[in-house]
């Protein structure tokens, strides 16, 4: 099975030239002002670029709104969006709708349970990233650094579309993959030297703990 690689909060060319590098199938742009990894859209633009036909390139934003997509859109082209705040079902129908895109809807999981929250978005939403919730305190919906109980995913329905992300690191995309089997990661936190600091060596270590993990499985 083909396992899909997101490489998320990239703001330099040496990172997005690493994800493309170690093959990642998309690249993320995060647009939520409070985050040390926001970029803002003409940026994300030109860094884009690097990634068409090659990745997918995805606009991740935090409840905002038309006026703020609009120019994200407009100025990024992103292949995909991908809502990370409180949107609602029919938030993420109207976002679809105006701009023609597939979008991913973020969802914070710590128990077996929280996954009811995705039922309404079932046929609405292109596909789920799945993320820990975050830290009391956190004023980041994601890129806390921090995971959740992978194993409850291990009973997901074969048909549910889904990133796993949250607390990710070369040291345990092993365990990860083992325990969940999941048709995609999202990696941000996990390959960085400081907070919104991605590190192209960092980035290169976790494709080769991907490689290695998915090798072993296959032995």
């Amino acid at each position: 099975m083909a396992l899909d690689i997101k490489i998320c909060g990239l703001k330099t060319d040496a990172a997005m030239a690493a994800a493309l590098a170690g093959g990642a199938s998309h690249v993320g742009f995060i647009f939520f002002a409070k985050s040390p990894r926001y970029v803002e859209p003409a940026e994300a633009g030109r860094l884009r670029e690097a990634a068409r036909g090659k990745a997918m390139a995805v606009a991740v934003t935090v409840d905002a709104g038309d006026a703020f997509l609009d120019e994200i859109v407009a100025k990024m082209q992103p292949d995909m969006l991908q809502l990370h705040g409180a949107e609602t079902p029919e938030r993420v129908a109207e976002v679809k709708a105006r701009y023609g895109l597939p979008v991913m809807k973020a969802l914070p999981l710590s128990e077996a349970a929280d996954l009811e929250r995705m039922k309404p978005f079932i046929g609405i939403a292109d596909r789920f990233l799945f993320d820990a919730k975050p830290p009391k305190g956190s004023e980041l919906p994601g890129g806390n650094g921090v995971a959740f109980d992978w194993r409850i995913l291990a009973g997901l329905d074969g048909g549910v579309d889904y990133m796993l992300s949250g607390g990710l690191n070369a040291a345990n995309i092993g365990d990860a993959l083992r325990l969940a089997n999941p048709p995609g990661i999202d990696i941000s936190s996990g390959v960085e030297s400081a907070p919104g600091v991605k590190d192209p060596a960092l980035i290169e270590q976790f494709f080769r703990a991907v490689r290695a993990a998915r090798n072993t499985r296959a032995a």
